[in-house]
C-alpha cells in the first residue's frame, strides 16, 4: 500500500512538471548573479554543476554553450529564463543569460539595485553596453542577453630545460 502511495505522488509531480531540480534555489542571485556581472572567478565547469544541480541538464548544446532553462528565476527584479554556460570549445569562458526585459530596462534594474553603471560601446542600432570589469548586456531580440566572458586561460608552459655549464 505504501509503495503505491510513493509510486502515485511521484507520478503526479512528473504530470505536473515538477522535480526537484526544478526549484529555484536562494543562492541564484548570488551565484549566477554575480557570475553576469564579473564579480566572481568565472569558472564554466563550476557555473555547468550548480545549474546542473538546481535545474537538472541542459536542454540544448549550441554556439559553444549548454543552455539551461531557469522557470521561476528572477534577477533585479527581471525574469530569467534561461542560463548559459561556456563548453571547452570556445575561446572563452563565459556564464550568461536571457532577461524578459530591453538591454534599457535590464540595465536601469541593476543600477538601481546594485549601483553597477554600463557604458554604450557602439554606435549600431542595437549597442552593446558593457561595464567594468567586463559584463556585456546586448539585444536578444525584443529581450536581453546579460553575460560574463573571459579568455580561457592557456595550459602553464614547462620552464626550458636547465642547462649544465660544462668546465
Amino acid at each position: 500500500m505504501r509503495a503505491r502511495l510513493v509510486l502515485g505522488g511521484a507520478m503526479l509531480a512528473l504530470a505536473c512538471g515538477w522535480t526537484a531540480a526544478q526549484s529555484v534555489p536562494t543562492t541564484f542571485g548570488t551565484i549566477i548573479g554575480n557570475g553576469l556581472l564579473c564579480r566572481d572567478h568565472t569558472d564554466n565547469i563550476y557555473y555547468y554543476n550548480y545549474l546542473l544541480k538546481h535545474f537538472g541538464a541542459a536542454y540544448k548544446h549550441e554556439g559553444g554553450a549548454f543552455w539551461f532553462r531557469t522557470a521561476g528565476a528572477t534577477l533585479w527584479g527581471k525574469t530569467i529564463p534561461e542560463v548559459m554556460v561556456s563548453d571547452d570549445t570556445s575561446t572563452f569562458i563565459f556564464v550568461g543569460a536571457v532577461a524578459e526585459a530591453t538591454p534599457e530596462e535590464l540595465e536601469k534594474a541593476i543600477i538601481e539595485q546594485t549601483g553597477t553603471h554600463y557604458a554604450v560601446i557602439d554606435t549600431s542600432a542595437y549597442p552593446v553596453r558593457e561595464a567594468k570589469p567586463a559584463s556585456r548586456i546586448v539585444y536578444f531580440d525584443l529581450r536581453s542577453k546579460i553575460y560574463c566572458a573571459k579568455y580561457k586561460p592557456l595550459p602553464p608552459v614547462p620552464p626550458p630545460p636547465v642547462r649544465q655549464q660544462l668546465k
